[in-house]
């Protein structure tokens, strides 16, 4: 499983800017079952998403969004192994 972490590199003007197309592009990336949570830091720093897709399927969207081609935003990819899940999040287990 990854935890995606983006950071603004721009103003937030330019940010809201490509916001539309971000917004679309993640839309996408949830249709094709690469995110399963998106939402933005507070302060809004930027964004937090969680995959639990194939690495290079993950790397290749991330290459398609907006915020990644306009540089809008700096991305830090992290694996962690899912081992402990509360009641009701046991999908979210590695196997």
């Amino acid at each position: 499983m990854y935890v995606v972490s983006l950071t603004y590199r721009v103003p937030e003007e330019i940010v809201d800017f490509h916001l539309p197309a971000h917004v679309t592009w993640l839309q996408d990336a949830f249709d094709q079952g690469i995110f399963m949570v998106a939402g933005r830091k507070i302060p809004r720093t930027g964004a937090l998403l969680l995959s639990n897709a194939d690495r290079g399927d993950l790397d290749a969207a991330l290459a398609k969004d907006p915020f990644y081609i306009n540089g809008v935003a700096e991305f830090d990819v992290e694996e962690f192994h899912a081992s402990r899940v509360a009641p009701g999040y046991e999908n979210l287990l590695d196997s």
